[in-house]
């Protein structure tokens, strides 16, 4: 039996069991190998434990205390790209415990990376698509692009290649903004970032207990309105270096390019 064409690297902290479990169905049902990757359970490391984080500057950069659970999240996707080099290949494809795949998600996955094959990372997973200009569209029918506006949050399902995850290894090591924030910078990290248009996986029931923080925790970790200035100055600054990167860079290589006019702006187990 020839290998999948995309590995899938599955993220799922130990307390998680009933979302391995989910996973673990979808797979057998699918046919479709996932791979685990024993993530950071941020809840269990106080803060004096944590390692390779700048959080004096990411209070500057985003305003607010790091959450037990953004520390966990940003390290396991970190631990993630490990396994993705490791695993040799040209391209993986990193998700999260509580999406739903289907039968159509990784012959849409390998036609989106053919449609951007200059892509270092493509998100298939967004929350928001604000100003999108549409720089191609894969052979199954989905439009790929960037956003003017972010971010667009969400980093529960995206493909990376060996040499985005090189890159975003070298440059994000250090913690200094929420994983989702920090990755869709491609202006910063010199990286190739794309999404497409429109979700590719859906997610399930389990999405409805978060592993992150609550609304509350995130309320309470945000800094005084005047100790979040060097903050609004910061997104001011990345706001247009976004801009530049959207309208500046180059669009994909590839024959079904979509020109600037016509731009749409409206389981098998892996232990670390």
């Amino acid at each position: 039996m020839s290998p999948q064409i995309l590995p899938i690297y599955l993220i799922n902290i130990d307390r998680a069991a009933e979302r391995l479990a989910e996973m673990t169905r979808q797979s057998a049902q699918l046919s479709i190998e996932i791979n685990r990757v024993e993530g950071v359970d941020g809840a269990l490391y106080p803060r004096e434990q944590w390692i390779d984080v700048d959080e004096s500057l990411f209070l500057k950069r985003h305003g607010r205390h790091i959450l037990p659970g953004e520390y966990g999240c940003y390290r396991s996707h970190l631990l993630a790209l490990e396994q993705v080099l490791a695993g040799g290949r040209d391209a993986a494809i990193i998700i999260e415990d509580d999406i739903l795949l289907d039968d159509t998600f990784l012959a849409r996955a390998i036609a989106a990376r053919e449609a951007a094959p200059n892509a270092d990372l493509i998100k298939f997973v967004n929350h928001r698509w604000k100003g999108f200009r549409t720089f191609t569209q894969s052979a199954e029918g989905d439009i790929l692009g960037r956003c003017l506006f972010g971010p667009q949050g969400s980093t529960a399902c995206y493909l990376v290649t060996r040499s985005g995850a090189e890159k975003i290894m070298a440059k994000l090591r250090v913690m200094s903004l929420p994983w989702d924030v920090a990755i869709e910078r491609g202006w910063d990290s010199d990286t190739s970032v794309y999404s497409t248009r429109t979700d590719l996986v859906g997610f399930t029931r389990l999405r409805q207990k978060t592993m992150i923080g609550t609304r509350k925790s995130y309320l309470a970790a945000k800094l005084p309105a005047w100790r979040r200035v060097p903050a609004h100055l910061f997104r001011t600054i990345d706001f247009f270096r976004r801009l530049i990167y959207v309208l500046g860079r180059s669009q994909p290589s590839r024959s079904s390019l979509i020109e600037a006019s016509g731009s749409d702006l409206r389981i098998s187990r892996t232990s670390v």
